[in-house]
């Protein structure tokens, strides 16, 4: 499991791209589901016009934002689908990593289940709303740390944390491209802190 100190860092496109080829894993009611993390984007909280945060805004939603890094901050959108971030830097910087899609690895079955669907295609776990849907994370989990650093920590063990297996993503292995969806932020839309594992 991914220690606080990655998440903390002050640079949210840095662990973003650094995000790329982790593991994503879920074990809710001792169903685990997990896939490799393949697209994410950085949104750097109040000067950023395409964060939640952006201004310093603060409601009962993204007050979230503002903990400590390595918290998860899962908000739902257009009332249906939860969308799956990780709070980054330190407290009271409401730095965020939207996950934006895996490789399904483990509980196949489990994740065609949540789906209802037959197969899994090319684009199954590709888009922040599948993401969650096939790993079963719902908005209610919002807040939550994704970290653990003791025996006394993992009692209070979340369901939902980031492993590295070991694979390396170079610079070169990344794709850039602008965010998507904010079209509202101005000069902050154009900003290529999307990034997906070629």
């Amino acid at each position: 499991m991914l220690q606080k100190d990655f998440y903390q860092r002050a640079d949210v496109v840095q662990i973003a791209k650094d995000l790329l080829g982790k593991y994503l894993i879920t074990n809710f009611n001792g169903q685990i589901t997990s896939g490799m993390i393949v697209e994410t984007e950085a949104y750097a909280g109040v000067n950023d016009k395409a964060s939640h945060a952006w201004g310093g805004r603060v409601t009962e939603r993204t007050k979230i934002m503002y903990q400590q890094g390595g918290t998860a901050y899962v908000y739902l959108c257009y009332g249906v689908h939860s969308l799956f971030n990780i709070v980054t830097n330190q407290a009271g910087i409401p730095d965020a990593v939207l996950i934006r899609g895996i490789l399904p690895f483990e509980g196949l079955d489990i994740m065609l289940h949540r789906k209802k669907a037959q197969k899994i295609g090319a684009g199954f776990g590709i888009g922040p709303g599948k993401v969650s849907q096939i790993l079963g994370i719902h908005f209610s989990v919002t807040g939550t740390p994704v970290t653990i650093l003791d025996a006394d920590e993992a009692a209070k063990m979340p369901d939902i944390w980031v492993e590295d297996r070991g694979k390396e993503i170079p610079d070169s292995g990344i794709i850039h491209t602008p965010r998507i969806g904010v079209d509202y932020a101005g000069e902050d839309a154009a900003l290529p802190w999307r990034f997906i594992l070629k």
